[in-house]
Parts: C-alpha cells; structure tokens; sequence
C-alpha cells in the first residue's frame, strides 16, 4: 500500500559552492527541510566539500569550471525529486520563506516560482531598500529544461506557457561582506559582463559608462531606498554602479576572450 507520504511530491535544494567552508554549513543549515541537498563543488581547496557532506549534503566535484549555467546543468542529472530549488552558498533560506517554499511543493503546481533578494551588506540587512527583482528558483523537473547563460543564467522551460509565480518572504544574500571582497566581485563581474555585451555586437567607452552608473546608481539609492540603508547601503550602490561603469570600460579598452577568467559563486 502506498503511504501518503509517498505519494507527497519531493523537494532537492541544490547549492553551487567554491570556497565556502565558512558559510556552507548554515546555507545547509537553512536546506534541511528539503528531501534531498545537492551540492556541486567547483574545485575548493578550503574544505568545502568537507564541511558540506559533515553537514548532510550530497557532494560531488566538477572543477572544471565553464560558468554558472553549465555547474547547474552538471546539478539536475543529480536531482531524484519531483521539484528543485536552486541555492548558492551565500545564501541562507530564512524559516518563512521555507514554509513558503514547502507549500508550494506541496500542491504539487505545474509553475516556477520567483524568490527576491534580502541584502545582506557589510553586516547589516538592506530590509528597507526595495528588492531589484525576482529571480526564478524553484522548478517542477518535468518541464525544466535546461540552463542558459555564463552570468544572471536562467532556467530554460520546455513548455514556455508555464505560470510564473512569486514567493511572499525574501532570500537572505550575503553578497557583500568585506570592501576587498567587493573589489574582487566587482573585477570577475565586470569581465563576465563585458564579455557578455561583446558577444551582442555592443560597444563601449567611458561615457555610456558614465550614463550606466549613473543612472543604476539613482535607480538603486533613491528610486529603491538605498538612501535608507545607511552607510552599508551607499556602499551596496556605489559597487553595483561602479561595476557597471568598469563593464563598458573594459568592453572598449580590453581585449575579452570568451570563457576567460569566469568569476564563480
């Protein structure tokens, strides 16, 4: 006989990591709920794949690295539930929006479903600023695809008519916690990003940077609040500018090589 919780649809969280010992275990932590944790290690040389599988997740290693679409296409055939939520290692799952995610498994609904960000900056969580936008992360895997795109990549459906729906409660990012980690991230993301619009036929140079960062940064600090965020929010809205300035930079004055130098989570 077929118990009900058999008959329950399942959920796998997977998780994209390198060089995440200090923070793997609470993103794990915050994934206990789920049937299933899948963890793909690009490579890490600081006992992450260690403290994950201590933790309880299925661990597995694919080093060689080639962008954030294809380690979470390396993740799915993986994958022995009926749902999957994607989840990096900078991320904590908070305990309402756990529920959230739960219930949505629960009904077993043929959709996607979009979670926001909570900013965590330099200590302190960004509540007040106004999330940038949803991000699509949990996935019935009957009709998931595959996924698309070295940076910002994106879950392909095979049935494109699926609902899109929205989580009520936000994911906790800790994106940017020290001002040299900032300078790393803002590097690594500025050569994905450049390489990105090149590959588009797009063109660079000072000034469209100029009118980039200006125009994020105005969105970001006062159109979204940022302004309301203290110091830890300027700083939050200064490097998303910046990036976005140095991106059109170096799509005018660098040479960008396809693949090279790929910045991993």
């Amino acid at each position: 006989m077929t118990t009900e919780a058999e008959k329950r649809p399942t959920l796998c969280i997977g998780i994209l990591a390198v060089n995440e010992a200090r923070r793997i275990a609470a993103c794990i932590a915050s994934a206990r709920f789920a049937d299933q944790i899948v963890v793909i290690d690009s490579g890490s040389t600081d006992g992450t794949r260690e403290v994950a599988a201590e933790a309880g997740a299925e661990v597995h290693l694919r080093a060689d690295w080639e962008g954030f679409a294809v380690q979470r296409n390396r993740l799915l055939p993986h994958v022995r539930c009926d749902y999957v939520f994607f989840l990096d290692a900078d991320e904590i799952i908070p305990p309402e929006l756990a529920q959230e995610i739960q219930a949505a498994v629960r009904s077993g609904d043929d959709a996607v479903w979009e979670v926001q960000w909570n900013q965590v900056a330099y200590g302190r969580p960004l509540t007040l600023m106004k999330s940038t936008g949803g991000i699509r992360r949990l996935f019935r895997m009957d009709i998931l695809s595959h996924f698309d795109g070295v940076v910002h990549e994106g879950g392909v459906l095979k049935r494109p008519e699926v609902p899109i729906r929205r989580f009520r409660h936000r994911l906790l990012h800790y994106s940017r916690e020290t001002v040299y980690g900032s300078l790393l991230k803002l590097a690594q993301y500025v050569q994905l990003g450049a390489a990105k619009r090149a590959e588009k036929g797009r063109r660079g140079g000072v000034l469209r940077g100029m009118a980039s960062a200006t125009a994020i940064f105005i969105r970001l600090y006062i159109i979204r609040r940022g302004v309301l965020c203290g110091p830890e929010g300027f700083l939050f809205c200064f490097f998303i500018a910046l990036e976005c300035f140095f991106r059109y930079a170096a799509l005018r004055y660098d040479k960008l090589e396809q693949g090279a130098a790929l910045a991993r989570r």
